[in-house]
């Protein structure tokens, strides 16, 4: 018999932190995310970071197939506009969210479980604070029900 104290999370004084898959790009934001980790910034260890080549490359399916797969929330976080490695990457993908956040109403999906960002390199506390942010949002709106696809059985 274990004498240690049990997890909070599994003590029921806590509620579980959200799942929240994030494709970051990785001439930015992942160098953000970079940058938050070797100054110490403190973050929810909520997300799970896909590095992608560039924003613009997140196709709205992967988004999909995020929250099909259980994800409670999607961050695509990209280059601030104008500075994009790829030039024109992450006006790419702010049509392609716009887009998406129609879709994502008209499946009954609440669109603020998908969430877009910009974050240079240098803006490791920026980072911090997106995630803090989308974490919130997130789980204000509690686990995703929609689109999750059960396990055969």
């Amino acid at each position: 018999m274990s004498t240690a104290e049990p997890h909070p999370q599994e003590a029921g004084s806590q509620e579980p932190e959200p799942k929240i898959v994030a494709f970051l790009c990785n001439w930015c934001s992942y160098a953000g995310a970079d940058l938050a980790g070797i100054s110490r910034i403190q973050y929810p260890a909520s997300i799970r970071v896909i590095r992608v080549p560039c924003s613009g490359r997140v196709d709205p399916f992967h988004i999909l197939k995020a929250l099909q797969s259980g994800a409670d929330g999607v961050l695509v976080s990209g280059c601030h506009p104008g500075d994009c490695h790829y030039l024109t990457g992450n006006y790419v993908a702010r049509r392609r969210f716009a887009v998406l956040n129609d879709l994502l109403e008209f499946a009954g999906i609440d669109p603020g479980r998908v969430s877009f960002s910009w974050v240079s390199a240098a803006e490791g506390e920026r980072f911090a604070e997106v995630v803090r942010e989308v974490t919130e949002k997130v789980k204000a709106l509690g686990p995703n029900r929609k689109l999750v696809k059960e396990p055969a059985s």
